[in-house]
């Protein structure tokens, strides 16, 4: 007999697998690979990898790099494999028998399984009808419960919605709890508060070259914290854990950052224009958003999910067990011409045509 650790028949699971649509806007991803120059650098790169080495340099290598950007010290950043398994480490690292964490709800799904992987108390704080984050209510509640680790997503995913840095703030100073400021979306946001590591030792400000930068496939993620939390939460982390191809490869695309801006500006005009067009469908509820997606609420949501899959177009559907999301649909930005097939095909069907 098999003698599986304890509950974990019980642990909730992330359904990663998924059809390859001719339309795909359901994960949040870039719809665009890396920019020609810098994949050509990418992989002058990969070709001088030592793959007989272990990647301690490439490690180092971007480590700086990402210091020098944010003005930080070396010792103030961790990597990680995307800002998910940074995330992961954080919750074990404040988890644990007894512990508690308090997250928002509706946000990003995995805190949910990760609390229960850290053997932790979870502590979800619902969102308002607007999916707005009420600052004081959650600022009280993570005193009530006498959190260990309070966690926001910002903008957040998968409402779209963001906080300002002033509302950041008025958490980071008011809770004594460890905080998690997930900003895996903040480029098409553009207020990030990694500047309140510098006052604020309790923060922790978590970022990922999966959306922005397009390396969903490469698995690449960072934190900034101040130096001793950082050393902490390393202790975590097996040796070697990156391998040497994402870390070569983030290095370049972090290089080359600024090639990524008109993608960046693109991506959030496109946001802007699709957010205009379904405000006039009828029934439709559109939510505003500071990231590179839409959340609509439609009472037909389950069967317009379904008539856009025979479309062969993927969006991504909460079911009615989706914490604060029934009837809805959330819709990645892909290019223009993606987008107006969207845009068409959920005209028809609201239309009735």
């Amino acid at each position: 007999m098999l003698n599986y650790r304890k509950d974990l028949e019980k642990m909730p699971s992330y359904d990663g697998v998924e059809k390859n649509y001719r339309v795909k806007v359901n994960a949040n991803e870039s719809t665009l690979n890396l920019p020609p120059l810098v994949e050509e650098r990418v992989i002058n790169r990969l070709a001088n990898i030592s793959f007989n080495r272990y990647p301690n340099e490439e490690y180092a290598l971007l480590i700086e790099q990402i210091a020098k950007n944010f003005s930080v010290s070396k010792s103030q950043i961790l990597l990680g494999g995307g800002s998910s398994e940074i995330i992961e480490k954080v919750f074990h690292s404040f988890g644990g028998k007894g512990k508690k964490i308090v997250y928002p709800q509706p946000s990003f799904s995995m805190y949910k399984i990760y609390a229960r992987a850290a053997e932790a108390q979870a502590f979800p704080f619902d969102l308002d009808e607007k999916f707005d984050l009420d600052v004081d209510k959650f600022i009280k509640k993570v005193h009530e419960v006498n959190a260990d680790l309070a966690v926001v997503c910002n903008p957040n995913n998968p409402t779209g919605n963001a906080l300002t840095v002033a509302q950041i703030e008025e958490i980071a100073k008011n809770i004594d709890c460890a905080f998690l400021l997930d900003e895996a979306y903040v480029e098409f946001y553009g207020h990030s508060a990694f500047n309140l590591v510098k006052k604020y030792p309790n923060l922790i400000v978590a970022r990922t070259f999966s959306k922005a930068y397009g390396m969903a496939a490469a698995r690449v993620g960072y934190m900034i914290a101040q130096e001793d939390v950082t050393r902490m939460i390393n202790k975590t982390f097996m040796p070697y854990h990156m391998n040497v191809l994402s870390l070569a490869a983030a290095d370049i695309v972090y290089q080359m950052r600024d090639e990524f801006i008109t993608r960046i500006q693109s991506t959030v005009a496109e946001r802007q224009r699709i957010f205009e067009k379904l405000k006039n469908l009828r029934e439709i509820e559109v939510f505003p958003s500071q990231t590179n997606f839409i959340l609509i609420r439609y009472k037909k949501a389950a069967a317009l999910q379904e008539y856009l899959d025979n479309l062969d177009i993927g969006v991504r559907y909460f079911s009615a067990g989706a914490a604060g999301l029934k009837n809805c649909l959330r819709i990645s930005m892909g290019m223009q011409i993606e987008n107006d097939e969207v845009f068409s095909a959920i005209k028809n069907f609201v239309e009735g045509k």
